[in-house]
């Protein structure tokens, strides 16, 4: 199973939680795609990113999606020349969304040939050019890309291996070589690829995330952050599933409360209490995060 259906199974368990508010959810992803097919950003410019997470909210709920409309803008953007990395992963996962029967011949083998001109000596992945080294989120969208395609990406010790340069010395991963702490979103990815693809984890990683919960209900996203966040939370809950560490009532109950806090009625999600915008993205980890808590 890729990354991404991994994902969506856990979210289609979200309305055994959202109950009659479901509805709403469909209804808020249903408003997400214009009349192009394409998502918007936080300012209603079309984005392949943020369609990605409309995709796949909308299935997640069994909501409608503009299938045709959808699969001939993303033809817009051909191979994706001059697209970034991050664009580029999404480019590949819009498709494999739609199905692979929709994807034009020879278009995989082009657009994994861009994704694998961000590879780096180290034999990770990482967009910013700049950087000699890969990065946790650079592998979990190449994977997730490769895997998209139906493909499996060339190397995969020396990816491994990359994320070993990424370690930190309080058991956690960071996005930069050398660092003495690590960040919860780059441990959550190092945790889910490296589990996905076979390879054991050092239980105390458990024990590191566990201890970014914040006393009032989610996780930080680094040690001592002022607030928790929805992505956060959503990534925690989803690689300790993948390391087996199941979470105690109380901070289960905790964590609820949190992502209750942060619904609207309009059927999103906001990313943290400071957040005044509802979107896809954080619309769709809030039924990531349900339907880790829904088990």
């Amino acid at each position: 199973m890729s990354l991404r259906l991994q994902l969506l199974q856990v979210a289609r368990l979200a309305p055994r939680l959202l109950g009659d508010s479901t509805d709403l959810v469909r209804e808020f992803y249903r408003r997400q795609f214009n009349a192009q097919g394409a998502a918007g950003d936080r300012g209603g410019k079309p984005d392949l990113y943020y369609t990605i997470f409309a995709l796949a909210g909308a299935q997640a709920l069994d909501a409608p999606i503009p299938t045709a409309a959808t699969a001939a803008w993303l033809e817009t953007h051909g191979d994706g020349a001059g697209l970034d990395f991050v664009h580029l992963g999404a480019l590949a996962r819009c498709w494999a969304a739609l199905g692979p029967e929709l994807l034009p011949s020879g278009r995989a083998d082009a657009l994994l040939a861009r994704i694998e001109s961000f590879r780096k000596p180290d034999g990770g992945y990482e967009g910013d050019l700049r950087l000699s080294h890969g990065t946790a989120y650079g592998a979990f969208v190449a994977l997730g890309a490769y895997q998209d395609l139906g493909r499996t990406p060339p190397g995969v010790l020396e990816l491994i291996r990359s994320l070993k340069r990424l370690e930190t010395p309080d058991n956690a991963w960071s996005n930069t070589p050398g660092l003495p702490t690590g960040s919860l979103n780059a441990t959550a990815g190092a945790v889910t690829l490296i589990r996905h693809l076979g390879f054991p984890v050092n239980p105390a990683v458990g024990d590191w995330l566990m201890a970014q919960q914040n006393p009032n209900g989610g996780f930080l996203a680094v040690p001592g952050a002022p607030l928790p966040d929805l992505l956060s939370t959503a990534t925690a809950l989803h690689a300790l599933a993948c390391l087996e560490r199941r979470i105690p009532s109380s901070v289960h109950e905790r964590c609820l409360d949190f992502i209750d806090t942060l619904w609207s009625a309009d059927g999103g999600f906001h990313g943290h209490w400071a957040d005044d915008h509802l979107d896809a993205e954080y619309t769709f980890y809030g039924l990531l995060a349900l339907g880790h808590l829904s088990l």
